[in-house]
């Protein structure tokens, strides 16, 4: 069961959906889990199945869209990644207030650029209990630089470079193509596009200024910081949209405890459906259950 909510970060309003799991007991409360979108997601898009299998689980779940994203409020289609962190802790902030919800038992989940915020998230705010971040990136520089030739990855930057001037002199960002920053994966594009056809809000077109977001951002520089809280990374060895090595560089510089699920021969974004999306929910829901069960027992 989802009911729509509301809430701010920054003094902008944040839409969302709570999920309450069945079955839940008059005066009872759970643990609770944010769950973070990607680069140009919106809270529609592939996030509710994954809030279904948690909610069977017995977890209270929140979604939401990040400022300027799906029905949020907030300049539209802007990366803006530490401003994105703030839209986390908002919600964090919000489903600890839920009467449904033990507010020392939190727990984040992030995919894809969502799996970088969750780590930055996790690394700066201790009521985070639980950390899980999916196929993410944990140096934008390195990913983007990974995924194109030498000469495509220097035009990029000297695009981003004007760009840069420009937003100075008029405060505007030149839109362009997603696929023109967010290169198409061959090998699971039509997935992509298939999934997006039909979310209401799903964009095409983002500003050239996520160039230098995603450069500036690099999750692995505090990964460390969220031990001694655990921390479950997930990546797929035939990932060629964000390559497997973003989160395995992210695993070495995290502290104990923590655990790297490697699955074999799925595409980036195959982790959403089929077989691929059952592993990724079983290693979660184990990760979960070891560290932030969504039930505490009761002593005798």
């Amino acid at each position: 069961m989802s009911k729509r909510v509301t809430f701010y970060s920054e003094s902008f309003k944040l839409a969302g959906d709570l999920y309450l799991p069945p079955e839940l007991g008059k005066g009872e409360k759970r643990a609770g889990i944010v769950l973070c979108h990607g680069y140009t997601g919106i809270r529609n898009l592939y996030l509710p199945e994954i809030a279904r299998v948690l909610n069977e689980a017995g977890y209270v779940v929140l979604t939401f869209d990040y400022k300027g994203w799906g029905d949020s409020e907030g300049p539209k289609s802007r990366l803006a990644p530490y401003s994105r962190v703030a839209d986390v802790q908002a919600s964090l902030t919000f489903l600890s207030v839920q009467p449904q919800v033990e507010p020392s038992r939190l727990g984040i989940y992030g995919t894809s650029y969502g799996g970088a915020t969750v780590i930055w998230v996790g690394a700066i705010d201790e009521r985070v209990k639980c950390v899980v971040s999916v196929v993410g990136i944990g140096n934008g520089a390195r990913w983007m630089r990974s995924v194109r030739r030498p000469d495509e990855y220097a035009d990029l930057l000297q695009r981003s470079a004007a760009d840069r001037v420009e937003r100075m002199r008029s405060g505007k960002s030149e839109f362009v193509e997603r696929n023109e920053i967010l290169l198409p994966d061959r090998q699971s594009a039509d997935l992509s596009a298939r999934a997006r056809r039909n979310i209401r809000g799903a964009v095409t077109e983002i500003p050239l200024e996520f160039v230098d977001d995603t450069l500036n951002f690099n999750a692995e520089w505090i990964v460390d910081k969220i031990a001694p809280r655990p921390v479950l990374f997930i990546a797929t060895d035939n990932d060629r949209l964000v390559p497997a090595e973003e989160t395995e560089a992210m695993y070495a510089r995290a502290n104990e405890p923590k655990k790297l699920v490697m699955l074999k021969g799925y595409g980036h974004y195959e982790v959403y459906g089929g077989e691929a999306f059952r592993e990724v929910m079983n290693a979660t829901l184990a990760w979960y259950g070891q560290y932030l069960p969504a039930k505490l027992m009761r002593s005798a």
